[in-house]
């Protein structure tokens, strides 16, 4: 007994567009994260929260980025590595973080 084909689907689609929404909350998070720096009594803490933010949001770009590139490379994509989860799940928190300690 052979194991019919994958239907492909939408499924490629609507992950490739869950990562830009993933990156594009992470850019707003970053443009949200300078402007509050710059509003922030304690100048010094609103640069390293706005340096690591950026550091993050660049490492989350660069793994959506290759994400979607492997996506879009495969009718039959890779599954997903725990270490790229990972990665993506660390920025995505910090992110969250550093945007909570600015805002607040």
């Amino acid at each position: 007994m052979t194991a019919p084909d994958r239907d492909a689907g939408l499924q490629p689609q609507r992950t490739r567009l869950a990562w830009r929404r993933t990156t594009l909350s992470g850019t707003v998070t970053a443009v949200l994260a300078v402007r509050a720096s710059v509003r922030a009594a304690d100048p010094t803490t609103g640069a390293v929260l706005v340096l690591v933010c950026c550091v993050c949001w660049l490492a989350l770009l660069a793994l959506a980025h290759l994400r979607i590139r492997t996506l879009a490379a495969s009718p039959v994509p890779p599954t997903l590595t725990p270490r790229l989860a990972w990665a993506a799940t660390g920025c995505a928190v910090v992110l969250a973080l550093c945007a909570g300690v600015l805002v607040s």
